[in-house]
């Protein structure tokens, strides 16, 4: 009776004083830290990880195992069943989770066959706002997505959170930044205080999930008509050879990606930089928060210098170039499967696959960052260069975006997340000095896997290029709090850029 249910955004509850004490919630929390905990990274956490060993030998996880069965399963069970209307099975998981420094759960709704309310115990120590951790409640739109955070739960010591797991359970274990600017919203420990807790769900009979709204994907367009000039305007001459061509194909081949550093000309790459810093360019955060945060480019607000990055990105040269690079058919003179049965492997004319085969398992290296080859590829000349493309079903196409990272974005792994073959180019600016612990870095894993396949780190001036299969999943790994580090030398540089494209045979 002491204890009120909250309706909004949707049923929650608190409980002070949870387990009798203050003797065994201590000597509970002290060997809960003595346990082995397992370090968890994918796109959504990061945290150490146990079951809580509910039946070893301890005295008070044994007295928790004593717990879980009568208490929890039994008492708890009948009274959760009572206030929140919600058949509930003696079913029950439970673990133990620690989260320190910039450790992070982002947006999510629990959502999993079975699963009816989910619960937290905390076992903290004294603990604010601003040590962040914060568990956040989310409202939702018309179409059941996360909107924003309408509710912010501070841990505190042997407290019991508990709440239905539905379509609109939105949550997050977020942080709180005084000096952040409103919008900024973070999920995040920032303190170096040990968040441990007891979590899980009592299941029930599966409800029906609600049918989520697809997001509209960025338009495909086919390439603009432009000759081969626009290469030599912005590209390196290193990469304008086309033994460097050749060799740079032949190790994409074997590895399906590449790293290639020092890309645009010095001069062209300092005026894309400038130009990115250019206040009159219109940001839009890009959400919802359950499958990504970040802050897009709106291209009628940009200055000629970046639309002119843009029309090269699409344009028909760079698409034979990267057919020259990568072997993949993305221009018309590039070989077909045909070719490939005579040629001898040079560049546009070499053999080569029109598709090659993902295998990141076995090949990538260690930090995900290709190895370079001794020396770098360029264009053809395009003699029908200015041949307009027709748009045809089977004509090569691209898109992407021009996209701003900074503290707190990100993107998750989602269920609509298309998977096809597909070339992605990644070209960062503005991301020197950019350490991987910040994350901002880009991960490939193959479905339903956590374990990373690849992992491209933003580097200066340095154009990514990854094919990838239908099984091939990526995500954008979340921006933590030590990337603000970068503020004691440059006030203005919070994070950095990078220019986003997709190419499709």
């Amino acid at each position: 009776e002491a204890v009120a249910v909250e309706p909004a955004p949707f049923r929650h509850g608190v409980i002070s004083g949870f387990l009798a004490g203050p003797a065994f919630p201590e000597a509970l929390r002290d060997e809960l830290l003595g346990l082995s905990f397992r370090g968890r990274r994918n796109d959504l956490l990061s945290l150490q990880q146990v079951g809580p060993g509910l039946g070893r030998a301890e005295p008070h996880i044994s007295c928790c195992a004593r717990l879980s069965r009568h208490a929890l399963r039994e008492e708890f069970r009948a009274w959760l069943s009572a206030v929140t209307q919600i058949e509930l099975e003696a079913t029950l998981d439970i673990s133990c989770a620690k989260y320190e420094y910039t450790d992070v759960l982002l947006c999510h709704d629990d959502e999993l066959e079975g699963r009816r309310i989910a619960f937290i115990l905390y076992l903290v120590p004294a603990w604010e706002k601003s040590d962040g951790g914060t568990l956040d409640l989310y409202s939702t739109d018309e179409h059941l997505e996360p909107q924003q955070i309408v509710k912010s739960l501070v841990p505190s010591w042997n407290t019991l959170v508990f709440f239905e797991v539905s379509p609109v359970s939105f949550h997050q274990a977020r942080s709180w930044l005084p000096c952040a600017a409103p919008s900024l919203q973070v999920s995040e420990v920032l303190s170096h205080k040990c968040r441990l807790s007891l979590s899980g769900w009592f299941h029930g009979p599966a409800s029906a999930r609600a049918t989520r709204r697809s997001q509209p994907a960025l338009p495909r367009s086919p390439h603009l008509p432009c000759d081969h000039e626009i290469l030599y305007e912005w590209i390196n001459q290193v990469y304008l050879d086309m033994d460097s061509q050749a060799q740079i194909q032949e190790e994409f081949e074997e590895r399906s990606e590449i790293l290639l550093k020092d890309f645009l000309k010095k001069e062209k790459y300092q005026l894309l930089c400038e130009a990115l810093q250019n206040k009159a360019i219109q940001w839009s955060k890009r959400g919802p928060s359950n499958k990504r945060l970040y802050e897009a480019a709106e291209e009628e607000s940009l200055p000629e210098e970046l639309k002119g990055f843009l029309r090269f990105l699409h344009s028909e040269a760079l698409f034979l170039l990267l057919s020259n690079f990568t072997g993949l058919k993305l221009h018309f003179l590039a070989p077909s499967n045909e070719d490939e049965e005579d040629g001898e492997g040079q560049a546009a004319e070499s053999g080569g696959h029109s598709s090659p085969k993902a295998e990141q398992e076995s090949e990538a290296d260690a930090d995900g960052n290709a190895q370079q080859p001794d020396s770098v590829p360029g264009a053809q000349d395009g003699e029908a260069q200015n041949r307009p493309a027709k748009g045809g079903k089977d004509t090569p196409v691209c898109t992407g975006e021009l996209r701003r990272w900074t503290h707190g974005h990100y993107t998750l792994v989602h269920d609509t997340q298309a998977t096809e073959f597909a070339l992605d180019l990644l070209f960062f600016c503005g991301c020197e000095d950019w350490d991987p612990d910040y994350g901002g870095f880009t991960s490939y894993i193959a479905k339903g896997e956590d374990e990373e396949l690849l992992t491209v780190n933003p580097e200066e001036n340095c154009l990514a290029l990854v094919y990838r299969d239908k099984e091939t999943m990526k995500f954008v790994k979340y921006i933590n709090h030590q990337s603000l580090a970068r503020l004691k030398k440059d006030p203005n540089r919070t994070g950095f850029w990078d220019f986003a494209f997709v190419y499709y045979e």
